[in-house]
């Protein structure tokens, strides 16, 4: 079987900063979507939500991992240019709380035991996670 990547798109948001937040996340394999999801968050800063839809989605990967069997690497693929540069270290993280969950990202990596790379790309490129990440929003604040 052919060595294969898996495109995680990721997003999060907040109305307000802080208030209402969310993230969204797509997984791809092969072209294919292998999982989506989004999670409510509640009242947080749009940083917070940005880490944690990487989180999000490096959490459901730990719980499928039978679904990286064949996986050489994973491309996180996000529109927020400040976490993309504190996770592959352009940037130092100062603040306690996004310290907080870069540590927890760089855990679960070396749990999924993949190389992982990060890309910032422009908001328009990553329509669907932003689109799950709203729709979340959405049906838990009014």
């Amino acid at each position: 079987m052919q060595d294969s990547q898996i495109i995680v798109h990721s997003d999060g948001g907040s109305r307000g900063n802080p208030g209402p937040g969310a993230c969204g996340f797509v997984i791809e394999k092969d072209g294919e979507v292998l999982h989506k999801g989004s999670k409510f968050l509640g009242k947080v800063t749009n940083n917070f939500a940005e880490y944690s839809g990487v989180i999000v989605a490096l959490e459901w990967m730990m719980s499928s991992k039978e679904k990286l069997v064949d996986t050489t690497s994973i491309i996180f693929i996000l529109d927020s240019e400040l976490v993309v540069r504190q996770l592959t270290g352009v940037y130092r993280v100062k603040d306690i709380t996004l310290q907080k969950l870069a540590m927890n990202v760089k855990n679960l990596i070396t749990k999924i035991n993949r190389k992982v790379i990060f890309k910032n790309v422009l908001r328009d490129k990553n329509k669907e996670a932003d689109l799950l990440l709203n729709e979340e929003l959405d049906r838990n604040i009014s």
